[in-house]
């Protein structure tokens, strides 16, 4: 396994599971599979930002922006010697609702040993995203 992906349906409309994704620092409100995320540059997610990921049975590691498409989807990555993982966040708008997809990529030398250590716990907390941002975004008002 080099890559783990997670389709959600949501519904909800496209723009507000954005506003959910996109406010990484309130992710551990609604899933339990982050601790926190600590923004190390003040304001938005922007290409170059920098956040720091706590979450249980892992180290704190710093993932940079890659990409940001307003509205649709955002890409971070975390380095380490050997290795690059790569996550990405998207949604779309589908009939009346819209259509979530999380996606972790692993590189490098040692990216697919890390990816097959790590799988079932990965599964489990990409998992337990997709479910927070559902049930947080469907709950969401207006």
């Amino acid at each position: 396994m080099r890559q783990l992906k997670t389709i959600v349906d949501i519904n909800a409309p496209a723009e507000r599971v954005w506003r959910v994704m996109f406010d990484v620092e309130r992710w551990h409100e609604w899933t339990p599979s982050i601790r926190s995320i600590t923004l190390l540059e003040p304001g938005l997610l922007t290409v170059g930002a920098r956040a720091r990921i706590r979450q249980p049975k892992f180290p704190p590691v710093v993932w940079r922006v890659t990409e940001v498409h307003p509205g649709r989807s955002f890409s971070w990555e975390s380095r380490s010697p050997g290795m690059t993982v790569t996550g990405r966040h998207s949604v779309e708008p589908v009939g009346g609702g819209s259509r979530a997809t999380l996606e972790l990529r692993y590189e490098g030398m040692f990216g697919g040993l890390f990816a097959a250590l790590t799988r079932r716990i990965s599964e489990r907390y990409v998992a337990l995203e997709a479910a927070g941002l559902k049930r947080r975004s469907e709950s969401q008002t207006g």
